[in-house]
């Protein structure tokens, strides 16, 4: 009998271990505080990144170098006993094939973030139940994250991920919390998953499948690869005729701006007139970036 439940223990532990997909820092930071009560803030950065980092969000297993690495950065401008408000910026990367480069996808910064907490309370996601504030954006920014990650492996491959931060949005309005509606904004968390499901913007999330599969050959063909990352770029182009500002391709520069210029500032020449074109009509705030795109 012993035999038997040390057995499933082990198989529990690492069944449990391999429905992780995420690999996930969490920092809390709290200078901004008046005499903080560090100790709360520990136990609430070990809650987290181990909230986020065992839960199994997918069902699916992965091994330890296929979960996506990602950050999640606090700034706690407010804390009055257990309600706590400021920023959380989220940013996730990917390897790229045949490599050792991470290459950056989401990068976000959040600044309606409010939330309770106690020390020491458990922090579980439901996805049809309202637990807390907290929980929902933790949540919501995981699947954003897988989702974002699917799509730039296969065109629509996040959908699954993304109807599920969708719903954690419908859930988690009835808290009252800044950032989950229309009237919050114009640039929240609300907008940010019904843009990405609007065919509106299929544009958008083609040329993430096809940037990024443009740098997964680039140890194959290092100009073939500029081509094919130049060519999902230009679609923004077509975008942002209809979208002009959008709000979806601003997140796309913030994660995407260094690295396009980085591809196209160096190695075997392409003509890059058009795309230097359309980088500086689509993303005018980054001009001063593309100015170093001369290959």
């Amino acid at each position: 009998m012993k035999n038997k439940i040390v057995t499933f223990l082990v198989f529990l532990i690492f069944g449990f271990a391999q429905a992780q997909q995420l690999n996930c820092v969490v920092t809390i930071n709290t200078e901004r505080l008046p005499n903080p009560n560090l100790q709360v803030y520990k136990t609430l950065q070990t809650a987290l990144s181990e909230f986020i980092n065992k839960t199994d969000w997918t069902g699916t297993a992965l091994k330890q170098n296929e979960r996506i690495n990602c950050s999640m950065y606090i700034t706690l401008a407010t804390a009055t006993s257990d309600q706590f408000s400021g920023t959380i910026q989220v940013q996730s990367s990917r390897l790229i094939y045949n490599s050792s480069y991470s290459s950056p996808v989401f990068n976000f910064n959040d600044k309606d973030f409010s939330f309770r907490y106690t020390e020491y309370e458990n922090l579980l996601f439901n996805p049809t139940v309202y637990e807390s504030n907290l929980v929902s954006v933790i949540s919501y920014y995981c699947y954003m994250i897988l989702g974002l990650d699917a799509d730039t492996f296969q065109y629509g491959a996040g959908n699954s991920y993304f109807e599920t931060a969708q719903n954690i949005t419908n859930v988690a309005q009835q808290g009252g919390s800044r950032g989950w509606t229309q009237a919050d904004g114009l640039q929240n968390r609300y907008f940010l998953i019904n843009d990405i499901l609007s065919p509106t913007y299929a544009d958008l999330r083609q040329t993430m499948y096809g940037y990024h599969a443009g740098l997964d050959v680039m140890s194959q063909d290092l100009k073939s690869a500029k081509e094919k990352v130049k060519s999902s770029l230009l679609l923004i182009g077509k975008l942002n005729s209809v979208k002009p500002n959008a709000f979806l391709t601003r997140v796309f520069f913030d994660a995407k701006s260094d690295e396009i210029v980085s591809i196209f500032s160096g190695g075997p020449s392409i003509p890059v007139t058009d795309l230097s074109d359309v980088l500086n009509r689509v993303s005018p705030l980054n001009a001063t970036k593309w100015a170093q795109v001369k290959f």
